[in-house]
Parts: C-alpha cells; sequence; structure tokens
C-alpha cells in the first residue's frame, strides 16, 4: 500500500464550523442524510455513522489527508491505523490478496456483523492508512444506514467514534462530545444495538486464523465455522512483587467500530 508523508503545510488541522447532526432513521429523509454525508466524505471530510457495535469515524479509505484528519480527531498516531468498511464482501479481492477458505467461511457466516478479517493487502492497493505492514483489517457491518453509505462511497477508513484512551461511543451525542468539529457530519441512527466492539481474526500472519480480540463474537461462534482458527493467547504470568508506590490508573481501553 501506498506511504503518504503528511507535512506542516498538509497539516488538515480542525475544520471551522460547527457540524451537522443527521438522522437516519426517518425513512423520509434517510436518503438525503447518507447524501450529506456521502458529499462531505468526497471532500476529505470525516463523518461518524452508526455502526452495529458502537458508532465510528470513517473517513474516505483512498484519501490520505482525509485519514489523516480522522487520526488526529482520536489524537491518534499511524502505528494505530483504522480498519476499512465496506458494504458487500463481494468487494474483498479488489482489496485482500488472497483470502483463504476458512475466513471465506466467516465472512459468509457473519457478514454482516461483528467480526473483523485481517489479510494482506493487494500490492497495487492505493491506500494510506498509516502502518499496517502490508496488511488490511475489513469488516461488513450489521446496521442498514451504514451499508447503504458505504454502497454509495466504497470502502471507508473507519475507527470508534472516540478520543483514543476514551470510552467508545454508543451514541451520537457521545461522539459529538469527544469529537466535535473535526468531523463534518454526524449520522443519527440511535443507540448502538451491541456496544462491544468486533472479534478480530487475523488471517495475514496465520494461515488457519488467529484470534487477536475477543468481541462480540465468542470462540464458540468462530469454531462452529472455522474450527482451526487459534484462540486469542493468553496473557504471560507475571511474578507478584511488592508495589513501591500507588499503581496508576490505566485508561479505559479502546472500542472499535471495525
Amino acid at each position: 500500500m501506498e506511504e503518504t508523508t503528511i507535512t506542516e503545510e498538509s497539516d488538515p488541522g480542525e475544520r471551522p464550523g460547527a457540524p451537522e447532526v443527521l438522522d437516519v432513521t426517518d425513512p423520509q429523509t434517510r436518503a438525503d442524510s447518507l447524501s450529506r454525508a456521502a458529499a462531505a466524505l468526497k471532500e476529505g471530510e470525516c463523518v461518524v455513522l452508526p455502526t452495529d457495535t458502537v458508532y465510528g469515524i470513517a473517513a474516505d479509505a483512498l484519501d490520505p489527508l482525509a485519514v489523516q484528519r480522522l487520526l488526529m480527531a482520536k489524537e491518534r498516531g499511524r502505528d494505530m491505523p483504522p480498519p476499512v468498511l465496506i458494504g458487500d464482501a463481494a468487494v474483498l479481492p479488489a482489496l485482500c490478496d488472497r483470502v483463504p477458505g476458512a475466513a471465506r467461511d466467516l465472512a459468509e457466516a457473519f457478514w454482516p456483523g461483528g467480526l473483523t478479517l485481517i489479510f494482506r493487502a493487494q500490492e497495487d492497493l492505493t491506500m494510506d492508512l498509516g502502518e499496517t505492514n502490508g496488511t488490511i483489517a475489513v469488516r461488513v457491518p450489521d446496521q442498514d444506514a451504514a451499508r447503504d453509505l458505504l454502497r454509495i462511497t466504497g470502502p471507508l477508513a473507519v475507527s470508534s467514534a472516540n478520543k483514543s484512551g476514551h470510552p467508545a461511543a454508543l451514541k451520537v451525542g457521545e461522539a459529538l462530545s469527544q469529537l466535535g468539529t473535526s468531523v463534518a457530519v454526524y449520522l443519527d441512527g440511535g443507540p448502538s444495538r451491541i456496544g462491544e466492539s468486533s472479534t478480530i481474526i487475523d488471517f495475514a500472519s496465520e494461515e488457519a486464523g488467529r484470534v487477536l480480540r475477543q468481541g462480540a463474537l465468542s470462540i464458540e461462534d468462530i469454531h462452529r465455522v472455522a474450527p482451526d482458527v487459534l484462540p486469542l493467547a493468553p496473557e504471560p504470568a507475571q511474578e507478584q512483587e511488592e508495589p513501591t508506590e500507588e499503581p496508576a490508573a490505566e485508561d479505559p481501553e479502546n472500542g472499535e467500530a471495525g
């Protein structure tokens, strides 16, 4: 995948003006709301959208400056690249170098849904998502408005709609309070249905697949379809030591729309 250097002259910064908050639950206004969001994305702006897991902040995956805006809005570096949401699994061959049989079976069983799959990216893929090491994480969300938007725009880089280290947004207002004017359009789809991050399975570095994050799908769900997928590796045991000072509070774990 291509890598773009973001210079000080091209620093996207925070956008001026108040963002739009548009309802996508009303069938009479939904098409107009999605069209406005699609236009903002085409202009290189960020958009917050509902997904089945948590609210996500989206940018045009083919626009490196837009992806940089996304990372800056979250206060996140290029070492934490966002996953890509697509409207349909049929898009996979255009993004991924190879899709193993187990991954195809999982996609057929759980897409749309709370499953993110990591593959080797096509060598000529013109996306700069950050330091991906030649991989791409892909998901089809189980949310009608999100998929309708993706069918208009094509693949979008999408991460959870929150500042890095803060709780994931389960309602549009929670995303708005964290991201503010760094986002042009907020699509309000009501409360997130699942409220839990997707399960991530890596097929880029492990032929059989390995769970990297346990989320909306349990390992039992996964093994019913792909029994050879390796479970999440246990954290190594650490020796107990006498504390010398009060431990620092840990940041809450980020949720991911991807």
